[in-house]
């Protein structure tokens, strides 16, 4: 049972050291009941105290780590409901669901074209995470050479649906040193599929309609020494769903224990992958620890990953690109030298511009602690030290021949001192949105 924050206050060492970042050892156990601190940040609680206090500051939902042969994906571990509460913490893992009654040929080229699939989107690898394999044919050696041939083309890690324990152990003996994940514990079966996963040492995923059904069959497997599992609510219609999952992660972050464990989301759909690409968006945002998709495609699964960085993006911390000097189509010493932030959209919006336009071009990114060209300058996190600072400690001018340096034009008022900043450098003002930067380039510096 969790504890409150008295209750806690009473096992802690009552200094007041502030060595926690609290004011107060009071003030520290009531964000510790909260979950929003570690216990580890205080420095001097016993080890006795450390063993009462373990259930209350463990995360309110289980890590579940998935392992293939060279990689692994996470979920669990979150501590809000809403991410501007504080921040999601494991992106869900997006897999792709292979039938056992496909061809072969046909599951090698799915498998090999989905983990290929690579885009890089603002500075961020964009990929899908692994495979859910579907005994739809219920044969045990079906199934049994569809994992074969998934495993003979990608090493991501994988999931085995199926509600027969002896078609998922046929499986798992080609995954020997691997944890995949189980799908198919059921008020009929779970006995048998505890047995399986406990002695494999894997994660196993629950099926039931409602919180009762999930809480007791949590609770029952759990007391067979099966500590790793996943929810699998099994309702139909997006409002059902939407319900059911809400209200496992509400009691999850209460504390109740039968329920905090990640969930799991199948779209199927493969018919209409306009309804999947819904139903998987929906899943991303509440609250699937791992969503299925039936098909592949770039079309599909793009805005689903968008989707996924952007909400599982720390909203307090922006994304940034590493302050450097970057060389764009071959700059040679007679080009010019462009200037923005190293906030990530800021730069992959100027860089693909220059880039799109075949134009050569030095781009200076300068340290702006995250933030975009005009909110920088208005928080005085990019102003003419700061350029001039990047300019001189990346040697640009080591680099050209003609010193001159383009300012974007929401910060044209800098120019001035800037050209105070780099005595013997033309300073030129550039446009003030980056889609015009290659008329500029061509006509404004020839």
């Amino acid at each position: 049972m969790a504890l409150s924050g008295i209750q806690i206050y009473k096992m802690l060492p009552q200094t007041n050291c502030k060595e926690c970042g609290f004011p107060t050892c009071l003030a520290f156990s009531m964000k510790l009941a909260a979950k929003q601190v570690e216990l580890s940040a205080c420095p001097h609680v016993s080890e006795e105290s450390k063993q009462k206090l373990a259930e209350s500051s463990a995360p309110p939902i289980r890590l579940i780590t998935l392992k293939g042969k060279d990689r692994e994906v996470c979920a669990g571990n979150e501590v809000v409901l809403f991410r501007h509460e504080k921040k999601f913490v494991h992106r869900p893992g997006v897999l792709i669901r292979i039938l056992d009654t496909d061809e072969p040929a046909a599951i090698t080229e799915k498998v090999a074209s989905a983990s290929a699939y690579s885009v890089d989107y603002v500075g961020l690898e964009l990929r899908l995470d692994g495979f859910a394999v579907d005994a739809v044919a219920g044969d045990a050696a079906r199934f049994a050479e569809a994992v074969k041939c998934v495993r003979a083309s990608s090493s991501l890690p994988l999931v085995l649906v199926s509600d027969d324990p002896a078609i998922i152990e046929a499986g798992l003996r080609l995954l020997e040193g691997e944890k995949p994940l189980i799908v198919g514990a059921n008020s009929k079966n779970w006995e048998a599929m505890a047995a399986l996963a406990k002695q494999r040492e894997t994660a196993l995923a629950i099926e039931a309609s409602g919180l009762e059904e999930l809480a007791d069959l949590s609770e029952k497997i759990q007391a067979k020494g099966v500590q790793d599992l996943v929810l699998r609510p099994t309702v139909t219609g997006m409002g059902a769903s939407l319900a059911l999952q809400t209200q496992i992660r509400r009691l999850a972050l209460k504390n109740f224990r039968p329920l905090g464990f990640p969930t799991i989301a199948f779209t199927n759909h493969a018919e209409n992958p306009a309804k999947q690409a819904v139903l998987a968006a929906h899943a991303v945002c509440k609250y699937a620890g791992f969503v299925v998709l039936d098909t592949f495609s770039p079309a599909l699964v793009y805005p689903i990953l968008v989707l996924r960085e952007n909400i599982f993006t720390d909203p307090q911390k922006p994304i940034q690109v590493l302050p450097a000097v970057y060389e764009i189509n071959n700059p040679k010493p007679t080009d010019p030298v462009l200037v923005t932030t190293n906030f990530s959209i800021t730069y992959f919006s100027v860089a693909n511009e220059v880039e799109g336009s075949g134009l050569p071009a030095w781009l200076v990114v300068a340290d702006a602690e995250g933030m975009s060209v005009l909110t920088a300058w208005a928080a005085g996190k990019f102003d003419a030290e700061r350029i001039a600072k990047a300019i001189k400690q990346f040697g640009v001018a080591d680099k050209v021949a003609q010193k001159r340096v383009v300012l974007p034009g929401h910060v044209a008022v800098l120019s001035g001192e800037l050209e105070e900043e780099l005595p013997g450098w033309e300073v030129r003002v550039g446009p003030r949105e980056a889609v015009d930067l290659p008329a500029f380039l061509r006509t404004a510096l020839t």
